[in-house]
């Protein structure tokens, strides 16, 4: 299995998951997950006229800067200190409008053409009010005719059950920190909700564990709450590909206006 993403991004609960609020876990994120498809299909959906673009949730930056390089009015914003950190002192950082909150606390009168969440961000909402609160605050935050894309892990294909130290185990180059050894480990499923930590190991001989906690909700869940927050039209996809959402398909692939 590919370790792309497997860790979400931070448009976090209040509680910040220490994987991205403490600056040396975070400094690892760029080395987990480079640039794939993903990041194709978000530059894709932005397109080439200059937008107005919120990066919901924009952890290291790496997608945010990117957006600002090819022209687009780009604002990032993410409630963790450590990705926030990189974010500003990343090589093009000073392109970007940089908020610190998550997507319910969001207040800004730019009103934005695009708004993304990427890396599986959207499984960090646990409960259904925490739903409601990310998805209306965002909805009045674009502009007319704007999108919110987005993409949920699909839950009929059980990938959490891959989430082991033999499958994930593996050693990365990070910057200024040297090698660091990381494997997940999921300790619990029920439900819909699956509990998992990630386990660093540095050079030096220090090892930290973090907690982590994600929600696979249905697509016909989610659906309603894209209603009740007032998206009136949904595009659905099932891969980076754009192919048609199938029960199948590794992801739910969400554009919403």
């Amino acid at each position: 299995m590919s370790l792309t993403s497997l860790v979400p991004l931070a448009t976090h609960r209040a509680m910040t998951d220490q994987s991205y609020s403490d600056l040396r876990l975070a400094s690892v994120y760029d080395a987990l997950n480079p640039a794939g498809k993903d990041t194709d299909f978000y530059l894709d959906v932005a397109g080439d006229s200059p937008r107005t673009i919120l990066d919901m949730g924009c952890g290291t930056g790496l997608l945010a800067v990117e957006f600002a390089r090819r022209g687009h009015r780009v604002t990032g914003a993410d409630p963790a200190a450590g990705m926030m950190s990189i974010a500003r002192a990343r090589t093009g950082g000073s392109l970007v409008t940089w908020i610190d909150c998550d997507a319910a606390s969001l207040a800004t009168e730019t009103r934005f053409d695009l708004i993304v969440m990427t890396g599986h961000v959207f499984q960090v909402f646990l409960t259904d009010e925490a739903i409601a609160a990310a998805l209306g605050n965002l909805r009045r935050h674009l502009a007319p005719n704007g999108r919110l894309v987005f993409e949920t892990r699909n839950p009929a294909v059980r990938e959490w059950e891959e989430w082991t130290a033999a499958d994930t185990s593996t050693r990365v180059e990070v910057d200024g920190v040297g090698p660091v050894d990381v494997h997940y480990d999921v300790t619990s499923a029920e439900g819909q909700f699956v509990r998992f930590e990630t386990h660093f190991g540095f050079a030096d001989g220090d090892k930290v564990v973090t907690p982590s906690e994600l929600r696979f909700i249905e697509r016909d869940q989610l659906a309603e709450a894209l209603a009740r927050a007032g998206f009136a039209e949904v595009e659905w996809y099932g891969d980076w590909d754009r192919s048609p959402a199938r029960p199948d398909s590794p992801e739910i692939i969400v554009i919403a206006g």
